[in-house]
């Protein structure tokens, strides 16, 4: 009598667990995924926000309490330059995929060389290019800077075709080389780099400064 007192019991708790778990709509509910690159929002003031930063209003602290303290912030410039200020993560999560990223401030010329001359430390990089670690002092006023653009570097390889089926038909297209090809997104303002033996770089710049991005291009491969 006692063990069938315990398997009713038991029916009735794996009863009322199915009963709790169900769904009460009769569909499926599943956590929408957010952060990804081709998620671009277009908001009414013409910026645009993307892995969910405003270009031209958030501002690098506001990149640090997204995607973590490591943030790397330094001047990178080359020899004559004033350089530019930027933000570096050797890898951040987007949505479900991962990869580098660099966030460059929107700041002035002047304010770039004072906090170049008063760096606490200097290295070389890549050719000529030297990256300046920066004053605490200019550090913490680093982080109140907007973000002028993001470049994202992601770990996934694709191609032309994955490329379209996410962010859609580019309005141009600039072939540089046989591995190297150039799909451009004026209305978003991204620029989409495609290399078929090394990474892909995707650029994020508001649309209505999306020339900064387009002119380089065409200096290098003008249309004719």
């Amino acid at each position: 009598m006692k063990k069938a007192i315990l398997i009713v019991i038991a029916l009735a708790a794996i009863v009322l667990a199915f009963t709790l778990l169900r769904p009460t709509t009769g569909e499926r509910h599943t956590q929408a995924i957010t952060g990804l690159p081709w998620q671009i929002e277009i908001l009414p003031d013409g910026h645009s926000k993307v892995f969910g930063l405003t270009l031209g209003a958030s501002t690098l602290g506001d990149a640090r309490q997204r995607f973590g303290s490591d943030m790397e912030v330094a001047v990178i410039s080359a020899p004559g330059e004033a350089g530019s200020l930027e933000a570096y993560y050797h890898q951040v999560t987007a949505g479900v995929l991962t990869g580098k990223m660099v966030l460059t401030a929107a700041i002035d010329k002047e304010t770039v060389e004072g906090m170049r001359q008063r760096a606490v430390k200097k290295q070389h990089m890549e050719s000529s290019t030297r990256k300046f670690s920066l004053d605490p002092d200019d550090l913490a006023q680093a982080y109140d800077t907007l973000i002028e653009s993001i470049t994202f570097i992601p770990s996934a390889s694709f191609d032309a075709d994955i490329a379209v089926s996410h962010f859609g038909q580019p309005a141009e297209r600039f072939r540089m080389s046989e591995r190297v090809e150039n799909l451009l997104y004026p209305a978003q303002g991204l620029a989409l780099t495609l290399d078929s033996e090394g990474k892909e770089v995707l650029q994020y710049v508001a649309p209505k400064q999306f020339a900064r991005l387009r002119d380089p291009l065409l200096r290098i491969n003008p249309r004719k």
